[in-house]
């Protein structure tokens, strides 16, 4: 191995690491397998240093949030129920419902705009508007993720185009590159989703 390969990998070592697990984590994802939540605790806890290391401030704060996130996916795909599961023990997958449609844009407009504003105001992010955009999403998605919706994977396919192209501009590549694999997997795990979905009336959970 080259001084030049040694190197770079001793520089990018930590983005490295976090792809494998990301990898991992849109596979179980993909297999609806309640262990994506393990792997989706662990990631964004190297996403913290690495982010906060290439000026990403609204990436930093959404991998805090993503690990919090993490934990409450877990409790409601184990203990969480839906009106349409009967008496099975897996939270099934089910179509984001019309009346979430309204107040999920409301939230992701609200926290465009408030993530924005903190970048501006107390952070040198040359990239406020992009960052910003991508986190605000990302909340939208992760709770679709959480409760277990089929069209999760059309907000992430949004996200994860942008986020690549950020990071690419950013520095990190291997990060970027594993966005764009998300795309990829993303639009077979929305095909995936959709055939596993169940007739939902509502949610207790």
């Amino acid at each position: 191995m080259s001084n030049e390969t040694i190197t770079f990998l001793s520089a990018h070592w930590l983005d490295i690491l976090s792809t494998l697990l990301g990898l991992a984590y849109i596979i179980l994802e993909y297999r609806a397998s309640i262990a994506l939540w393990f792997v989706g605790i662990i990631m964004p806890a190297i996403d913290i240093y690495l982010f906060w290391s290439v000026g990403l401030y609204a990436d930093f704060g959404m991998a805090i949030y993503y690990t919090l996130a993490g934990i409450y996916g877990f409790l409601i795909w184990k203990y969480g129920r839906k009106r349409c599961q009967g008496d099975s023990n897996e939270l099934p997958v089910t179509h984001f419902k019309r009346s979430l449609i309204a107040p999920a844009a409301a939230v992701f407009g609200v926290a465009w705009v408030a993530i924005y504003a903190i970048l501006v105001c107390f952070t040198d992010s040359d990239v406020p508007v992009t960052d910003s955009f991508i986190n605000a999403l990302s909340i939208i998605a992760m709770w679709a993720l959480a409760r277990k919706y089929a069209e999760q994977w059309l907000i992430w396919i949004v996200v994860d185009i942008v986020s690549s192209a950020l990071y690419a501009y950013k520095g990190i590549p291997f990060k970027a590159g594993l966005y764009a694999v998300y795309v990829v997997i993303a639009v077979m795990g929305y095909i995936k989703w959709r055939r596993m979905c169940v007739p939902a009336e509502g949610d207790r959970a």
